[in-house]
């Protein structure tokens, strides 16, 4: 995704689109953040990350609404070391399983 203004517009169009799909359509919709996937000025992480079904998170991956100079500088506030790791969100309850990249095709296709 593009950075800025006009990736706000794309958060919304791709979280009604999103919607569109998953409640009227009646389609399933899997999120796969790999490494590293962040928030932003209206990222992933924002926006069509975290709206699946089915939230899977790549071993080790780096996930964040935003980097941790941007939260540091903005809350003044120091961001504890592994709190933007995938093993520690997971226990926050963020997503649904923690997938090595390398078997994330057999996973998917147990899913489907």
């Amino acid at each position: 995704m593009q950075e800025g203004s006009l990736s706000l517009m794309q958060m919304a169009k791709i979280s009604s689109a999103s919607y569109d799909y998953q409640s009227n359509k009646k389609l399933f919709y899997v999120a796969i953040l790999t490494s590293p996937t962040t928030g932003g000025h209206g990222g992933v992480t924002a926006s069509f990350g975290m709206l699946g079904d089915i939230i899977i998170a790549e071993l080790n991956a780096y996930i964040a609404f935003a980097g941790k100079r941007v939260i540091e500088q903005t809350l003044n506030k120091t961001v504890p070391d592994g709190s933007q790791e995938a093993e520690y969100l997971f226990h926050k309850g963020l997503f649904d399983p923690i997938v090595p990249r390398n078997l994330l095709k057999g996973v998917l296709g147990e899913l489907f």
